[in-house]
């Protein structure tokens, strides 16, 4: 929708409304990516997907890895009788979603789990710094890496911004590509027009 992202004060504003992503003009293989994030609702749900084929599918979120974004009161907010998550579910968990496969480095099932947490809450910024190479990406947050996947079945694709149901800013998102690997067609996404 037109007024789903907009840009005010040099911050890249997202309404959280409808869900679905907003994506790169073109792939990214091997990068080093930085991003400032804050939520501003109470258990805000957001995040950015890498090597990404873009694509909605049925649930309107494309395949990828997700680098996931939560605001810290979204555990009690979402509290389940038969499930239990730890403090470190509220953010940086890295995860394949739509059939993209990862080996986690802290595993919570087939995700991967910060080993800390430094989220700050809403209306406060976070980092992240994301470096992903040949399958493998290792997230920062807030000046420490404390979390990573391996061995990503697709390691070339399209950065995805994703509105998920609550209102997100975001500002000094910066990409700094590096040297290509080896990568084949079967691991790259189809290419959108």
């Amino acid at each position: 929708e037109k007024d789903t992202w907009r840009v005010e004060n040099g911050e890249l504003i997202c309404s959280g409304h409808p869900i679905g992503v907003m994506r790169t003009d073109r792939q990214y293989e091997n990068f080093i990516l930085e991003v400032d994030w804050m939520h501003m609702e109470p258990g805000g749900n957001s995040g950015m997907f890498a090597w990404s084929n873009a694509t909605p599918g049925s649930n309107r979120l494309p395949n990828g890895v997700e680098i996931q974004m939560l605001e810290l009161d979204w555990v009690k907010l979402n509290k389940r009788p038969d499930f239990d998550p730890p403090i470190a579910y509220v953010h940086g968990e890295l995860f394949g979603v739509g059939g993209v496969k990862t080996l986690p480095d802290n595993p919570r099932g087939e995700r991967s789990k910060s080993i800390l947490n430094l989220c700050k809450p809403r209306g406060q910024w976070n980092h992240y710094t994301v470096v992903c190479v040949d399958g493998v990406i290792k997230l920062a947050v807030n000046g420490t890496f404390v979390n990573g996947i391996a061995k990503s079945t697709q390691k070339k694709g399209y950065l995805c911004m994703e509105s998920e149901g609550a209102e997100i800013h975001f500002k000094n998102l910066r990409i700094m590509e590096l040297e290509p690997g080896v990568t084949d067609a079967s691991q790259t996404a189809p290419l959108l027009h």
